[in-house]
């Protein structure tokens, strides 16, 4: 009886699973915070923050570079908040997190053993992997993309 209960106490069994449910968490997580700490205030300070942002590809100019942003981080992360055109979304803001992570922060601390003069890319390491596993595995069932 011990040993039973130890085993379902140990491997969680008596937990339902559920990829759909995982995939809402996922989504509700990243999506949210994206929002609300990263592209909610450079969309309603758009107008102050943008001659100030220096774009991390010289071939493309500032303004616009920081506009691409703005459409990555507040739009297409509420698009993944509500769960529709999930994959669309999280392609764009996994280049968006692949710049932030390669370019602005240098691939540290994976990558590289020297940190960029911008700090830890383990923020923008972590969103990448999130948006990437949205974007492959889709929003699943609890989701506006499937109604």
């Amino acid at each position: 009886m011990v040993l039973v209960l130890m085993k379902k106490l140990l491997t969680l069994s008596f937990l339902p699973t559920s990829v759909d449910f995982g995939l809402l968490l996922l989504r509700l997580s990243v999506g949210a915070t994206m929002l609300y700490v990263h592209g909610l205030n450079k969309l309603l300070q758009f107008q102050t923050l943008a001659p100030q942002f220096q774009s991390p590809i010289p071939q493309i100019p500032n303004q616009v570079a920081f506009g691409l942003m703005v459409f990555a981080e507040a739009i297409c992360a509420a698009l993944i908040f509500l769960g529709l055109m999930t994959r669309f979304a999280a392609l764009v803001l996994a280049i968006n997190m692949g710049v932030a992570f390669f370019m602005v922060h240098q691939g540290y601390p994976i990558f590289s053993k020297v940190a960029p003069a911008a700090g830890s890319g383990e923020l923008a390491f972590l969103y990448l992997s999130g948006f990437l596993m949205l974007f492959f595995a889709g929003a699943g069932r609890f989701s506006l993309d499937r109604r």
